[in-house]
C-alpha cells in the first residue's frame, strides 16, 4: 500500500482527486486529502479527509511522515512549508504552481537527497510546457530552423452557457484575473527586438486569434515571456511570446477599470462600509455638480454613446445604488466582489480552456517558411466538473501514477519540459479528450 497525501481541495482538484481514486485499487493507493475546509465534493468521493492547517508544524510532519509521494494544491505561497517537511522526511512532491525563487531555494537539497519535485504540472503552467517542448523538439529533431514561438492561454466560458456581454466567467481565482498583469511590464521578443508594454498599456496591445469551430479571441501578453528562452532551450529565436486569451471586446473594456485605478490593490479605501458601486465609481472621476457618474466616465475615457463597452459596464452594476457590503477593502477587492457575483460559473453552467500556440520555422529540404498551429479546446462538463479542473488536476495525477509505478525516475527539480516526463503524460491525457490538433497554416518562399 502506498499512501498519497494532498494538500488543498479547492475547485481545480476534483478531476485529480477522482483519478487518483480510480486507479487506487489496481495499484494500492491510499488517498488522503488534508485542509483548512472540507470541499463540497469530498464527501461524494469517499475519500479520507482532515482538517489540518499546513501552518501546523507538528500536524504537517506527521502526515507527511507516512506519505509516499506528497502534492501541493495549495496557493503557492504555502508551498514553502510543504516543501521543507517534504526534504525533511525525504519525500517527493508534486504541485501545479509556478516554480519561485522560494521553490528553486531547495533544489541542491532535493538533488543531493535523491528527491523529485515536479513543479509547473498543472494547465499553465503544464501543459503549456508540455504541448510546447513536445512541437519545439520534433521540430528541432528534423532539422528546421524554429524562427518564432508564440502561445496563449485561456480559461472561459463555454459558448453554451456565455449569456453575458463579457463573454466571460470564473473558473478559477477571481483575484488573480482583477490582479492579471499588475507584477511588472510584459516582456517578450518580436523579430530579434525586445519589447516592454506596461500595465497601462496592456489591454489595448491584443492580437486577434482565430481557432477552428469557436472562432476568434484576443489575446494580451504575459509578464515575462523572456524566462522562457531557456525554459524552452529558445536562445536565438527571434520572436517568443506568451500571453492570455479572452473572447473579443473584453480587454478594451477591462482597460477602462484599469485606467480608472479600480483595480489598485495597494491601498484602502475610506468609507467603504456605507459606499454603494456608484460611489466607487464616483470616487474616481472628477467632481461636477451636474453630470452623472455614467457622463462623467464615458467623457473622461473617451467612450463613444454607440460603443460596445457601455452594455459591457451597465451590465456589471457599477452605476447601481446597492451597497457594497465589505467593511474594510482595495479597490480590487471591491471589483473582486462584483465580479464574483456576475461572473460567477453556476451549477447546470459550463467553462471552456483554450490553449494556442504558433510554431513558424524554416524547413531545412524546401527553405520555405513554414507556420504550424496547435490549438486545444477542453469543455466543461458542469459548475464542479469543469475544464479548468480537468486541466489543471489530471496532468498531477498522471505525473503522480508515473513516480509512483517507477515509470519517472527523474531526481531534483523539475518542471514538465523534457521528454521523458511529457511523453508518457501527453500520451495518457488523450484517453480523456486532452487533445492538441496541429495544423499547416500556411508555407512560402523567403
Amino acid at each position: 500500500m502506498k499512501n498519497i497525501l494532498i494538500f488543498g481541495a479547492g475547485r481545480s482538484s476534483i478531476s485529480m482527486l477522482t483519478y487518483l481514486l480510480e486507479n487506487a485499487p489496481k495499484y494500492k493507493w491510499l488517498v488522503k486529502v488534508v485542509d483548512t475546509n472540507k470541499s463540497s465534493f469530498i464527501d461524494k468521493l469517499k475519500l479520507t479527509f482532515e482538517l489540518l492547517d499546513v501552518k501546523d508544524e507538528l500536524a504537517r510532519e506527521k502526515e507527511i511522515k507516512k506519505a509516499d509521494l506528497v502534492i501541493s494544491m495549495l496557493p503557492a505561497r504555502f508551498h514553502k512549508l510543504v516543501a521543507q517537511s517534504c526534504i525533511k522526511f525525504s519525500k517527493n512532491l508534486l504541485t501545479a504552481s509556478y516554480e519561485n525563487k522560494e521553490m528553486k531555494a531547495f533544489a541542491d537539497e532535493v538533488e543531493s537527497k535523491g528527491l523529485l519535485f515536479l513543479n509547473e504540472c498543472g494547465l499553465d503552467p503544464g501543459l503549456d510546457h508540455m504541448s510546447a517542448m513536445r512541437a519545439i523538439d520534433k521540430i528541432k529533431e528534423q532539422g528546421h530552423e524554429l524562427q518564432a514561438f508564440e502561445s496563449f492561454t485561456g480559461g472561459l466560458v463555454a459558448p453554451v452557457s456565455d449569456d453575458n456581454p463579457w463573454h466571460y466567467k470564473f473558473s478559477w481565482n477571481p483575484r488573480n484575473v482583477v490582479l492579471a498583469g499588475q507584477e511588472g511590464p510584459a516582456k517578450f521578443i518580436q523579430e530579434g527586438k525586445y519589447k516592454y508594454i506596461p500595465y497601462n498599456r496592456l489591454f489595448r496591445r491584443t492580437e486577434l486569434i482565430e481557432i477552428a469551430d469557436f472562432g476568434w479571441f484576443e489575446g494580451y501578453a504575459n509578464r515575462d515571456s523572456l524566462s522562457y528562452v531557456d525554459k524552452y532551450n529558445l536562445q536565438g529565436v527571434p520572436t517568443v511570446y506568451r500571453g492570455t486569451l479572452r473572447r473579443p471586446g473584453y480587454c478594451r473594456a477591462w482597460d477602462v477599470f484599469v485606467q480608472l485605478g479600480a483595480t489598485s490593490d495597494d491601498y484602502l479605501l475610506e468609507d467603504v462600509e456605507n459606499m454603494t458601486y456608484r460611489d466607487f465609481i464616483n470616487s474616481f472621476l472628477y467632481y461636477h455638480p451636474t453630470d452623472s457618474v455614467e457622463l462623467k466616465l464615458y467623457h473622461y475615457m473617451k467612450i463613444a454613446m454607440d460603443s460596445d463597452i457601455i452594455p459591457k459596464l451597465k451590465w456589471l452594476g457599477i452605476f447601481e445604488d446597492r451597497k457594497i457590503g465589505l467593511k474594510k477593502a482595495t479597490p480590487a477587492q471591491v471589483l473582486e466582489k462584483l465580479l464574483k457575483e456576475k461572473w460567477a460559473l453556476l451549477a447546470d453552467e459550463k467553462d471552456m480552456v483554450v490553449m494556442w500556440h504558433k510554431f513558424v520555422y524554416r524547413d531545412k529540404n524546401s527553405g520555405e517558411k513554414v507556420t504550424m498551429n496547435s490549438s486545444l479546446v477542453v469543455l466543461g462538463e458542469s459548475g464542479e466538473h469543469t475544464a479548468m479542473a480537468k486541466t489543471v488536476g489530471l496532468p498531477l495525477g498522471v505525473a503522480a501514477k508515473l513516480i509512483l509505478t517507477g515509470q519517472l525516475k527523474l531526481h531534483g527539480m523539475f518542471i514538465p519540459t523534457r521528454e521523458e516526463i511529457y511523453k508518457p503524460v501527453l500520451s495518457e491525457l488523450e484517453n480523456y479528450g486532452i487533445t492538441f490538433a496541429e495544423t499547416i497554416k500556411e508555407s512560402y518562399k523567403v
